[in-house]
């Protein structure tokens, strides 16, 4: 039997039993891709016409809902593969899809998509808080339990967004206070150990700009040599390193190196260096060419200021592994690597840097980051602001203020 077109309303065609039909397609299985249609029947074409109207006005209004249930684990498959993969950078794709494969698929994945509740989702963060860690040993902190937070209130709004839900059950919940942890620091003493057992290594230089400039790990190792003019004694943060899953199994291995955007759009920045560090790294790059002489023109063929003893990407595991052995050598406390970042925040505070020019080299999206991070500095800053308009103060007279006194007496 053929079919007939009304201006683009959908499908209408006489059935066999002398009845007519009208279908509309209202969507795609978002499972399959295929889809969805929805039949409407009558005994005149008329009729048939007057329902797919009335259908096609409903479905305008997104009162007409796809008939298919989804729980929240096809869901977040889906919004991590149709709308995060390739709109983020891979570091934080591999964490989205931690975090949901972790903790969120294990306790909240089987409920079906629009009957999730808030109390669910309340019930699920104060799990996580109590008792919420993978290995067992108690709950998560209130930093993860923030981040699956946001991770699980962007995917719902997506999803009330595109009509499967109506409303986003994570915006009534309640989430801990933010706790402030005070961020340790090399002492001014152990900074000057560390950089006289650091300049001893190969690597050592690495280390001596990380103390200079507070780049973030991955940026550090991903410098090239165009990246760094010594005349000007800038150089410029353009990519970070780091490793991230594949997620391919036809691959020999679960992950690989990659270089890729900084963290944040303010990452892309340029940094000044101090003289010394200039000179130090006009003689790096004159061990790293008699290294190229020595082992050929392959070597170091990403033309990376810091590269291994064989000429390829740090990983930045190793080179933790490496902070770590020099540590030791100085006889130093075992510390995490990121203290020579808030190291080189700190020093800049204590000599009075203005926190705004601190925040732009760090590469912080705002200022508020920079003073919570280094609000332990703040009270000297200010004392040291409260001494600078001390003089304006030292003519006055004690004694005036204590005859002033005997006014109200």
């Amino acid at each position: 039997m053929s079919k007939v077109r009304s201006n683009g309303e959908g499908t209408i065609y006489k059935r066999k039993n002398g009845g007519w039909c009208a279908e509309l397609t209202i969507g795609k299985n978002p499972l399959n891709g295929r889809l969805i249609r929805k039949s409407f029947y009558g005994k005149t074409q008329k009729e048939v016409k007057e329902k797919l109207k009335l259908a096609k006005e409903k479905l305008d209004n997104g009162i007409l809902s796809e008939p298919i249930t989804l729980t929240l684990k096809e869901w977040l498959g889906i919004w991590l593969t149709k709308y995060k993969k390739d709109k983020r950078r891979k570091r934080t794709f591999e964490n989205y899809e931690y975090l949901i494969r972790i903790h969120i698929n294990p306790h909240l994945g089987n409920i079906q998509l629009d009957k999730l509740s808030t109390e669910a989702v309340q019930d699920f963060y104060d799990m996580l808080l109590s008792k919420g860690r993978y290995d067992g040993k108690g709950g998560l902190s209130q930093k993860t339990v923030r981040n699956i937070h946001n991770l699980l209130h962007c995917a719902l709004e997506k999803a009330v967004e595109t009509r499967k839900i109506i409303f986003n059950a994570t915006k009534a919940t309640e989430l801990p206070a933010r706790e402030h942890k005070e961020i340790e620091v090399l002492t001014k003493e152990d900074e000057l150990i560390f950089l006289k057992a650091a300049s001893k290594d190969r690597l050592g230089i690495a280390f001596i700009v990380s103390l200079a400039t507070g780049l973030r790990v991955g940026e550090l190792l991903a410098l090239r040599w165009q990246d760094l003019d010594l005349d000007k004694s800038i150089l410029n943060v353009k990519q970070s390193l780091g490793r991230v899953k594949t997620f391919d199994e036809s691959l020999p291995t679960k992950s690989k190196l990659v270089f890729g955007e900084p963290k944040t759009k303010a990452g892309k920045r340029i940094i000044p260096l101090p003289q010394n560090v200039v000179s130090l790294l006009r003689q790096h790059r004159k061990n790293q060419v008699e290294e190229i002489l020595r082992f050929g023109t392959d070597f170091n063929k990403e033309n990376l200021i810091f590269c291994s003893q064989s000429g390829t990407p740090i990983d930045p595991k190793n080179f933790d592994r490496k902070f770590k052995n020099i540590l030791k050598n100085a006889g130093l406390k075992k510390i995490n690597l990121h203290i020579l970042r808030h190291t080189f925040a700190t020093r800049l505070l204590e000599l009075n840097e203005h926190p705004k020019v601190v925040q732009e080299i760090l590469g912080h999206s705002n200022i508020s980051i920079t003073l919570d991070t280094y609000s332990h500095v703040l009270p000297e800053i200010k004392h040291n602001a409260a001494q600078k308009i001390d003089h304006l103060f030292a003519s006055i007279d004690t004694n005036i203020i204590k005859e002033s006194c005997s006014l109200y007496t």
